[in-house]
């Protein structure tokens, strides 16, 4: 297909400008014209922790239903988390994912290979098998407990000029723990997640990280004790680069209520977790934002904070509540936000992602409108945003030169 997007101001900003994809290439003549008069034009979004679900619990998600709210949410390219069934930990069981997402995505699709067998944390996966094939290594939804298997992932990885990306959890500090050990919880009689819970298995790998070499990653830090750690290993030159999600950045505990939607973890922290995570992405301490977007049935999701299923979906409203309540309230700006959202992680994860390599997205970011769940693309419907009122709809998003998501082109 050859197309022209017509009228886009390059990151919102600037003269309009017109965009043209000839047979998957940018540049060249085109058939098919799209007017979009002054919207804004952005390289396609990166979200590096994204659960697809597949192969294993398809009735959560799909990589179909997944990579379309992605694309819905402006995203180019996802990383998918591989705590999935079967876990990819050699190269025949990364292949039934690979399958799946050749055949079902949207838009670009790149998994992640475990970093244990079956993310148990006592053997390594075959990670030099899998290694041309994924972003990097990662046991999300685990933390590796023990330090020599994290500093053997370390120095195996180092060899294969990958990354360990850690969600970092120390199993003995949890105590039955769902919700932040803070005023909420206490308040309302429920069991806390302590904050050193993330920030000691941080600490321990930021020097298995010195030692070692290895490039090292953070998934979703949520406290202050986790922003300064990292703040200062990257001024030690430890090779270092973090995420959070926009949930940590916009809300805290304060914010919780009696619902599965508000669970996640980590769990929405203190007022001063929040403003020490803004502060990080504003000196550059927090290196980019992704959503952890975490899709599960209704009936694992409406248990009431207990004995709900951890995670929420953001895919597709990421974006929207960024914009408005961090760049629109002048906590960052809207070129800030594009670094957390697509060109920083583009460069730490060596993706290719610009405007001129056909991966973009356009919004109206004058459009406001009201989250609603029953709205999404996305099998997951569990939001604490549900019903908040945002700016920016994506109107358009193209990945590899061709069109992933279009506004009322839905099947």
């Amino acid at each position: 297909m050859s197309f022209t997007v017509k009228g886009c101001k390059i990151n919102g900003q600037g003269n309009p400008v017109d965009i043209v994809i000839s047979g998957g290439v940018f540049g060249g003549a085109s058939d098919t014209v799209f007017e979009f008069n002054n919207c804004a034009v952005f390289p396609g979004f990166i979200d590096v922790h994204v659960h697809l679900r597949e192969p294993g619990f398809s009735y959560k998600e799909t990589v179909e239903s997944g990579s379309r709210a992605c694309a819905r949410g402006g995203y180019t390219t996802v990383c998918s988390m591989p705590n999935l069934n079967p876990v990819p930990d050699s190269f025949d069981n990364l292949n039934a994912q690979l399958e799946l997402i050749k055949n079902g995505a949207a838009m670009r699709v790149v998994p992640y290979g475990s970093i244990t067998v079956g993310q148990n944390g006592e053997k390594l996966s075959d990670m030099a098998a899998m290694a041309p094939y994924v972003c990097a290594f990662s046991d999300d939804g685990k933390g590796v407990q023990s330090e020599e298997m994290m500093r053997e992932a370390m120095k195996t990885a180092k060899s294969l000029g990958k990354m360990i990306v850690a969600h970092c959890e120390d199993n003995s500090l949890l105590n039955g723990g769902y919700i932040h050990d803070g005023k909420y919880a206490a308040e309302h009689g429920h069991r806390g997640i302590c904050s050193e819970s993330e920030w000691k298995p941080i600490e321990r790998d930021l020097k298995l990280a010195a030692e070692t070499g290895c490039a090292y990653h953070v998934c979703h830090i949520s406290t202050k004790e986790s922003v300064e750690l990292i703040r200062k290993a990257k001024a030690a030159g430890v090779d270092v680069t973090c995420e959070t999600a926009p949930h940590y950045l916009i809300l805290s505990d304060k914010d919780m209520q009696e619902h599965g939607r508000f669970k996640m973890n980590p769990p929405l922290r203190d007022e001063t977790d929040r403003l020490a995570l803004i502060e990080g992405i504003c000196d550059g301490t927090i290196d980019m934002i992704a959503t952890d977007h975490a899709p599960h049935s209704a009936e694992e999701k409406g248990r009431g904070l207990e004995k709900s299923a951890m995670g929420i979906v953001g895919i597709e409203t990421a974006f929207p509540l960024l914009y408005t309540y961090l760049v629109k309230q002048n906590i960052i700006t809207l070129d800030r936000l594009i670094e957390l959202m697509s060109t920083n992680p583009a460069k730490r994860f060596g993706f290719d992602n610009s405007i001129d390599s056909g991966n973009f997205t356009v919004f109206d970011l004058n459009s406001k409108y009201t989250i609603n769940p029953d709205d999404f693309l996305s099998k997951g419907r569990a939001t604490p945003f549900e019903g908040y009122e945002v700016y920016g709809e994506c109107l358009m998003t193209v990945s590899g030169g061709k069109t992933a998501w279009q506004k009322g082109a839905d099947k």
